[in-house]
């Protein structure tokens, strides 16, 4: 069972690595003095003042973030200010599944053959990567409900794996509990200007039930993706006998 965790361990620890690798001449673009924070509360404030093309707007700025690798979060919870809940949730989980599927594709086509040449010659790693993507859905779904694993670097390291398009996007209604808690913390800003301060808090109870499903998705992730890969594993070295 230990090898078996290890093993799985190395394999999306090397799909994280080369999901890094594949990110970072997007992230080149902008400069080492650039505040990515301040740019985007500015594209918001613009976004506000834009009346019924705002929502557009907001879309298409939550996918260069998301490809960008910049804070989503900024963007989710000043939807809650600039559009209210109901159609601030709607925006987010719009812009933020388009800039899924574009991060997802990136990682596909510009990392995923480099991947592939690296497990090719590894029977364990090429078993879990199988697996990984036969299950795909319950994973990708599992993971987006966590809070523990970061969404822009999901979106990335998913495509080098094989999970399918198809899979990685209906995994992608995961997001929306977390998508509407933030939006809804968001709302209670007020004003673009107080973000991310203190004096933005939300109901206690919203707040600790989203929090124990991530923690109940964060188990039950890790307890499937070992399971499924030790199978995998199993199957590899009775095909190899």
């Amino acid at each position: 069972m230990l090898l078996e965790v290890v093993a799985l361990s190395t394999f999306f620890a090397g799909m994280a690595t080369a999901a890094s690798s594949t990110s970072t001449f997007v992230q080149g673009i902008f400069g080492t003095g650039f505040d990515p924070q301040a740019w985007l509360l500015q594209g918001l404030q613009w976004i506000d003042s834009l009346g019924a093309l705002g929502a557009i707007a907001f879309m298409v700025l939550y996918v260069v973030a998301t490809v960008a690798f910049l804070p989503g979060s900024i963007l989710t919870l000043g939807a809650g200010v600039v559009f209210g809940v109901a159609l601030g949730s709607i925006y987010v989980f719009v812009g933020a599944t388009l800039g899924a599927i574009a991060a997802f594709l990136v990682g596909r086509y510009l990392a995923r053959q480099w991947v592939s040449q690296k497990i090719a010659d590894n029977p364990k790693f090429r078993a879990i990567d199988e697996a990984v993507g036969k299950e795909g859905l319950k994973i990708v779904l599992l993971t987006r409900l966590s809070p523990v694993f970061p969404f822009n670097l999901l979106n990335y390291a998913y495509g080098v794996t094989g999970v399918s398009l198809k899979d990685y996007v209906l995994g992608s209604v995961g997001m929306i509990p977390g998508t509407i808690m933030y939006v809804y913390i968001g709302s209670l800003a007020g004003n673009l200007a107080t973000l991310g301060t203190e004096s933005t808090s939300a109901n206690p109870i919203a707040q600790w039930s989203i929090r124990i499903l991530g923690f109940v998705a964060t188990v039950a992730v890790t307890v499937y993706v070992t399971k499924i890969a030790r199978q995998a594993l199993n199957k590899t070295v009775t095909d190899l006998k």
